[in-house]
């Protein structure tokens, strides 16, 4: 698995902003990369904090290969700037990020929830788009149970949890008591949602301004204030205290022309800006103006290190849970490794049993009522059960193990079974015993070892 990406960690705003994609920009991308030789599943992450691609190659050897290429649509997609900021990671590497990502250990804002809706929403798409199969399902799956067992078993999310109650918090530390003062909030999304009840619980009068008019109603509906249109926004923003902006517009709405128009309206009262969009919807040249603050999410930053402190145990139980589910993800990575050879081990026992059985009707046994076949019949299933339980068992316990190839080689070799599927790209991945346990390995199997033959050993303890 191939991850290629960039995050507030390794890129500040005006960078991470150059890769901002809507909902039709990330398809297009996506489709990028799908187009990508080799590469057999993906999916894309955009949100105001990130922009990451997870990939799966058909042949795990051309992974440095595929996130060169990744890297490189990225690079042409927001220029040369980006270049720095990108971290590619390959094998279990990738999931462990995906897995901290979910569980929002990543985030700006740690615990904040959001998170896990957005990535959430970023598989359902790829889904709808066909570029999601097994391996990205098992992979997004487990990250999303694991983010729910975070969230149930330590407080990780108590407390100041994301990046509007961050932005609420520095109003806070701005006005004091925010009972009373006037914020416009512009923008009716998601973020702009969370801000609102943030901002209405602490007592400010609200304003709603957006572009879709019904879509500011349904949202003043739920958490009080009053709406304004569109066209009235410059008005508005002569009278706030102030303003709050999370729109997904692609240009810059509060711009300095406007905002010197509101500057001079207001007759020297100052007036903070608060922008938690990405891309920024206010000029960033805006701060040069007097009496006019601009912070965007990055200044958000220091808020929330101030609150950091009060969740750094959980986030602690959080890496410990985290530590464990992928020790657990790696280990059935093993298993699935060796499900080919179960599944025929299986199969051919089947089809034996099943040959023999028949003939046996058709011969000795043809004078058997059709009750009394039944029954032999169930007789024959179960027995199977119980005797390929013991081999599926083994098999499983030595998924993990570094000899798990050449292992297989001799299931295989013994049963008469198909060559191990997949031998070449999980002797790629797995780490090799050492020389002195290869030797011994490569004696036992010409029957030289002093503790008898690897493959009749193998071979008692499936026939327990």
């Amino acid at each position: 698995m191939i991850f290629v990406g960039l995050s507030h960690h390794t890129a500040p705003v005006d960078v991470r902003e150059r890769l901002a994609l809507d909902e039709q920009a990330k398809a297009a991308f996506l489709r990028k990369v799908v187009d990508i030789d080799c590469v057999e599943e993906a999916f894309v992450l955009g949100t105001c904090n990130r922009v990451e691609v997870y990939a799966v190659a058909r042949d795990e050897r051309r992974e440095p290969d595929i996130a060169k290429a990744i890297r490189d649509l990225l690079i042409e997609q927001g220029g040369v700037a980006v270049a720095p900021c990108l971290v590619s990671l390959m094998g279990d590497a990738t999931v462990e990020h995906l897995f901290r990502v979910a569980s929002s250990l990543e985030s700006l804002v740690v615990g904040e929830p959001q998170i896990l809706g957005q990535l959430k929403r970023a598989v359902q798409n790829a889904e709808e788009a066909g570029t999601v199969g097994r391996a990205l399902r098992d992979a997004t799956n487990h990250a999303f149970q694991l983010a729910k067992r975070i969230r149930t078993e330590t407080e990780i999310g108590a407390g100041q949890a994301s990046v509007p109650t961050a932005a609420a918090r520095l109003a806070r530390q701005i006005f004091g008591d925010l009972k009373g003062r006037q914020v416009v909030l512009v923008g009716a999304g998601e973020m702009a949602q969370a801000a609102a009840k943030v901002l209405v619980h602490a007592g400010a009068s609200l304003v709603i301004v957006n572009r879709s008019r019904d879509r500011a109603e349904r949202l003043q509906a739920n958490v009080g204030g009053e709406t304004a249109g569109w066209d009235e926004l410059e008005a508005r923003l002569v009278k706030t205290d102030i303003v709050l902006s999370s729109t997904a517009c692609p240009a810059i709405i509060l711009t300095r022309p406007m905002l010197e128009r509101v500057k001079r309206a207001r007759r020297g009262r100052s007036l903070f800006l608060i922008d938690i969009a990405v891309p920024r919807d206010v000029d960033p040249t805006v701060n040069d103006l007097e009496g006019m603050y601009v912070y965007d999410v990055d200044d958000l930053s220091k808020i929330v290190e101030e609150s950091r402190e009060a969740r750094d145990g959980a986030a602690r139980q959080a890496e410990a849970i985290l530590a464990v589910e992928l020790e657990r993800w790696v280990a059935r990575q093993g298993e699935l490794d060796m499900t080919p050879v179960i599944k025929e081990l299986r199969d051919r026992t089947r089809r034996v049993l099943k040959a023999e059985m028949e003939r046996s009707f058709s011969g000795k046994l043809r004078g058997l009522s059709p009750k009394e076949r039944a029954a032999v019949q169930a007789m024959i299933q179960s027995a199977t059960k119980k005797l390929l339980h013991e081999p599926t068992m083994q098999l499983r316990a030595l998924a993990g193990r570094p000899d798990a190839v050449a292992q297989a080689e001799c299931v295989c070799a013994i049963f008469g079974l198909p060559p191990f599927e997949g031998t070449e790209d999980v002797r790629a991945t797995r780490p090799e015993p050492d020389r002195g346990a290869r030797n011994t390995a490569k004696g036992e199997l010409n029957g030289t070892g002093e503790s008898g033959p690897a493959w009749m050993s193998l071979a008692c303890e499936f026939a327990r």
